[in-house]
């Protein structure tokens, strides 16, 4: 493995951990949202990652080091909207309720700081890999 294939694999993994931790960051910002110009509550976004192969690695090793690589944000259409009784809000229905965002606060939070921790592994790892390349460097000098 050479050290381009190590900066290339935390490289990826800051991407995606950075991907997380803004999308995550607009659910926060969003949670109390009842109406989005697409009509209706915000919905939950998440970031959906994939692994990859890492370009010009040993073949006999690239199914065990992969890449990561942000796939797409998607709406979570699994998680549904809560009903909160609120007749004076503006957007309430007829009956007093208010259809709210199907986001977790909690859940956000828990997110946001597992995407901070593996961002910060991520950074580690690449600072790792250039102090390996540097000393490598002046073995011959």
């Amino acid at each position: 493995m050479s050290f381009l294939n190590g900066f290339e694999t935390s490289a990826s993994g800051l991407h995606a951990q950075r991907t997380r931790m803004n999308v995550t960051s607009s659910n926060l910002a969003n949670a109390e949202t009842t109406r989005t110009a697409e009509g209706g509550p915000y919905i939950r976004k998440q970031a959906v990652l994939e692994a990859r192969p890492v370009e010009n690695f040993d073949a006999t090793l690239n199914e065990a080091v992969q890449a990561v690589r942000v796939r797409a944000v998607e709406d979570d259409q699994v998680r549904p909207t809560r009903f909160v009784y609120d007749p004076g809000h503006p957007d309430a229905r007829e009956d007093g309720y208010v259809e709210m965002p199907n986001v977790n606060v909690v859940e956000e939070m828990t997110d946001m700081i597992t995407a901070s921790r593996s961002y910060e592994a991520n950074a580690t790892a690449f600072e790792t890999l250039k102090r390996m390349a540097m000393r490598a460097l002046n073995i011959g000098g």
